[in-house]
């Protein structure tokens, strides 16, 4: 019987216990193919006997680019670790700058594509790799295929090897590499064991309402972030039928084809799929808008376990036979379930969605801890809004004196890469490592995430943005005084803008154009409005399309110290300037 100590256990533990014939499907030309469990890990052991072939020894480092989730990953996946080497996955919209960074870093020696453009931006920067060969997934002319390492490994001569190496293989053993960007600086590479995921998927499994062998899952999450990938392997050990999503675009016609009973999500998602369900009902005339409205306003009131009494679940059960039984056709029919990480939910969205029988099930972690640390779970009064959950089995969450959520358990990474001191920041001599959230724990051991202990924050797309970076970049514009980036758990990165009154009274005089004596004038001139907006667009070019200022708003006052708003060091208070300015932040958000 196999026990699952290292990451490629699982697809083995799922042919001795719950073998699937459609263990993980992908679409090509149109249509899905499936491969069996055992398919999946004759594959695996294909590509183990191929790379051995290739010259990789234990240890090596095989990074992987894809922009898309696909049966390869896993087949590639299991087929690295299996012989004592490690995955380094890559994330695909990085620069390339960044790319050259991870791979030198990591020391990579071979690097798996997905596709053509992926591949570009590699060949820019490859000759400053230590990279013996790419090989892509597609087939693309100019570059080696994949198949030709699977034709390598055909020959099941050196399988010997492979069974040696695997046995070798021990679960405090390094598996992968993931690199996560920094505040400041270059990415980190997190170090992760085989049972700092191993352990992570086991202790979160019990959080899950699956039943082996019965689920139908659709992934679509980036995998080379520890969040879908982990989800991954618990849907190996689950026996779930993983379906890849073709792309973010193809998601809609993806769910109606597969029909899945789970997917993962990022809040941002969630909410477009709220957003494009009001649109609907903005369509509606007469009594079936009326409806509409009617349940998404009893939606938005949801508690659960009944809290809201006979009357209220009288009334859902109306709503949800009329409107939202809609809701979840939408989203394929048979979903029991999504999983949200990755940052922080809409308690309306929670709300909204368990009302209409599409459980949200938020959770909490980081890259560091292989990421679960907390999940809520609809069982067992297991599920509060506006919660992460409670803390799974075998890990330890205690809060420090200034409110910072300490952890520790077999989730916990092994370090930094190449960076010692850094890891010795992140983790205390108790073994603690310090997240950088703030949080507390109620009396029912549900732990709520309340702030960033830094000021880096994600938007509900998940994406990390630091603030003070834009910030100081976009402060290099003489019409810019100071700037705040907003945007913590918000659909994308906004900014208040105190404009340099006196250099913009100069301008405008130069170019003749009235804008009045006061400053609340100017900053409702027209004029004004769109030349700052020509400085925004001019600075968002240096960054990521996710951390660029999509909206911002003008200020009339000076900030100082006087009025609360600068620190005696001159630094922004944040939490002060945002409530001062509520009324304009829930202008650019549309609160």
């Amino acid at each position: 019987m196999t026990e699952i100590k290292r990451l490629f256990d699982f697809p083995y533990y799922q042919l001795e216990n719950h073998p699937l014939e459609k263990a993980l499907s992908t679409k090509y030309n149109n249509a899905w193919e499936s491969i069996s469990t055992q398919q999946y890990i004759d594959r695996a052991n294909t590509m183990s006997r191929g790379l051995l072939r290739l010259g990789v020894k234990p240890n090596d480092k095989i990074a992987v680019i894809s922009s898309s989730n696909r049966t390869e990953w896993n087949i590639l996946d299991i087929g690295v670790l299996q012989i004592a080497a490690q995955n380094v996955p890559v994330y695909p919209t990085i620069s390339e700058e960044d790319y050259e960074y991870v791979l030198n870093h990591s020391e990579a020696t071979y690097c798996f594509v997905s596709d053509e453009e992926v591949l570009q931006k590699l060949n820019a920067i490859k000759g400053k790799t230590k990279l013996k060969e790419v090989y892509s997934f597609n087939e693309i002319a100019t570059c080696k295929n994949w198949k030709e390492v699977m034709k390598l490994g055909e020959d099941k001569g050196n399988q010997d090897e492979v069974e040696k190496l695997k046995k070798s293989v021990k679960s405090s053993d390094l598996a992968t590499l993931i690199y996560t960007s920094g505040t400041t600086g270059r990415p980190k590479g997190v170090m992760l064991s085989h049972e700092n995921i191993v352990s992570d998927v086991l202790n979160s499994a019990p959080r899950v309402p699956f039943e082996f062998g019965t689920y139908v899952g659709l992934s679509f999450l980036p995998v080379c972030h520890i969040f879908e990938r982990m989800i991954l392997y618990l849907y190996q050990y689950y026996s779930v039928s993983i379906y890849f999503a073709e792309s973010i675009d193809k998601i809609s016609d993806n769910l109606k084809e597969v029909k899945p009973h789970v997917i993962t999500a990022v809040p941002r998602l969630l909410e477009k799929v709220y957003d494009k369900i009001i649109a609907k009902g903005n369509t509606l005339s007469g009594i079936k808008r009326k409806l509409f409205y009617w349940a998404v306003e009893l939606g938005l009131q949801y508690e659960p376990y009944g809290a809201n009494g006979w009357w209220y679940e009288t009334r859902l059960s109306l709503a949800r036979k009329l409107i939202f039984s809609k809701w979840k056709e939408g989203l394929g029919g048979n979903i029991d379930l999504i999983v949200s990480g990755s940052a922080a939910l809409q308690p309306r969205l929670a709300r909204v969605f368990a009302a209409a029988e599409i459980p949200v099930m938020e959770g909490y972690g980081l890259t560091e801890t292989s990421p679960v640390i907390a999940v809520n779970d609809e069982r067992n009064k297991g599920f509060r809004i506006g919660t992460v959950g409670k803390v799974i089995d075998n890990v330890e969450v205690k809060i420090a004196e200034d409110g910072e959520i300490l952890t520790k358990g077999p989730n916990l990474m092994i370090g930094y890469y190449k960076d010692e001191e850094k890891t010795r920041e992140a983790i205390n001599s108790d073994g603690f490592f310090h997240t950088g959230d703030i949080g507390k724990i109620d009396k029912d051991g549900f732990l709520k995430i309340t702030d960033r202990k830094k000021e880096m924050f994600k938007t509900s797309g998940g994406k990390y943005v630091a603030p003070q970076i834009i910030e100081n970049i976009m402060k290099q514009s003489r019409f810019i005084e100071q700037i705040m980036v907003i945007g913590e758990g918000e659909k994308m990165p906004a900014a208040f803008i105190q404009p340099n009154f006196e250099f913009v009274r100069d301008w405008a005089e130069r170019k003749k154009i009235d804008i009045g004596d006061s400053n609340d004038a100017l900053v409702r001139n027209s004029e004004v409005i769109s030349r700052i907006q020509e400085e925004v667009d001019f600075y968002n070019i240096k960054f990521g399309h996710w951390e660029q200022v999509k909206k911002f708003e003008l200020i009339p006052e000076v900030w100082g110290i006087d009025n609360d708003q600068l620190t005696p060091t001159m630094k922004l208070k944040r939490r002060n300037i945002k409530d001062r300015y509520s009324d304009l932040y829930d202008k650019i958000y549309q609160h």
